[in-house]
């Protein structure tokens, strides 16, 4: 079946369908800073952060479409001077997850404020292949917020 997937702004989604993707117990499995219960408030100011980073750097997360409809959310924030890549879909929509990040790491590629690309990934995501395939390497170990997550490098230019 043909995908139309397209980036939207999170605020253009409904809040209830970012309260019911963040909600699911398979999503929280692998955020580990997402320790606190999701619900009406917790959206708006989600939606209110992935905002403000548009406003201070020129990019952000986005929601992603299929057909116009939402599948998940992620996209690229500046941490530190460098810009992390993140990708979240709803589970029954975990299959285009390769489809997603080829288009926004073909966006990265022709951006130029965007030499590389960092992937913070949690301890509890076992199947790396996709990263590999894509030539990101191992950096290491590191503590973001409280967490340990596996870091990765992919040199966009």
């Amino acid at each position: 079946m043909p995908h139309d997937i397209t980036f939207a702004r999170l605020s253009d989604v409904p809040p209830g369908e970012i309260l019911d993707h963040m909600s699911d117990p398979r999503v929280a499995e692998h955020m580990p800073l997402a320790t606190f219960a999701w619900d009406a408030e917790a959206v708006e100011r989600f939606v209110a952060m992935k905002e403000a980073c548009w406003a201070r750097d020129g990019l952000g997360h986005w929601a992603f479409l299929d057909g116009g409809a939402y599948v998940g959310w992620g996209g690229f924030q500046n941490e530190d001077g460098e810009w992390d890549f993140g990708l979240v879909l709803r589970p029954d929509r975990f299959g285009l997850g390769p489809r997603i990040a080829k288009a926004a790491l073909d966006f990265a590629k022709r951006e130029a404020k965007i030499p590389f690309v960092t992937f913070l990934v949690p301890p509890s995501r076992r199947n790396l292949g996709a990263l590999e395939r894509l030539g990101a390497r191992f950096l290491g170990e590191v503590d973001y917020a409280g967490a340990t997550f596996r870091k990765y490098r992919l040199d966009t230019m």
